[in-house]
């Protein structure tokens, strides 16, 4: 993956129910990550198809590894605009220089 590609930013949110002081629930959005990502929206090639682990799944990002950053299923990536839930993280080949992450869409 080259540099070049990976031209869309991205912040990678985490999610935290805080409550207050009267005792109610509200969710506080922490930026963990603020970082440039190769995106790819789901679409009908073979590529997808073989990949098809949900069928909600709609959206790609590669990125490089931040040391002392994990990033799970439990984190929100906003690109674009838009939100999208992690649904798996995977390093790439292995090696500990790429993550591949499969998200869906929460704006539909």
């Amino acid at each position: 993956m080259s540099f070049g590609k990976m031209n869309t930013f991205i912040e990678i949110v985490s999610t935290k129910p805080t409550k207050d002081a009267d005792g109610f629930v509200n969710h506080s959005d922490t930026i963990v990550a603020s970082v440039r990502a190769y995106f790819e929206q789901k679409n009908s090639t073979e590529r997808w198809r073989s990949m098809a682990q949900n069928n909600e799944v709609n959206a790609l990002f590669r990125l490089r590894i931040m040391p002392g950053v994990e990033i799970n299923n439990r984190h929100i990536i906003v690109c674009e605009g838009k939100h999208y839930n992690i649904y798996s993280v995977e390093n790439v080949r292995g090696r500990g220089m790429y993550l591949e992450v499969l998200a869906v869409s929460e704006d539909g």
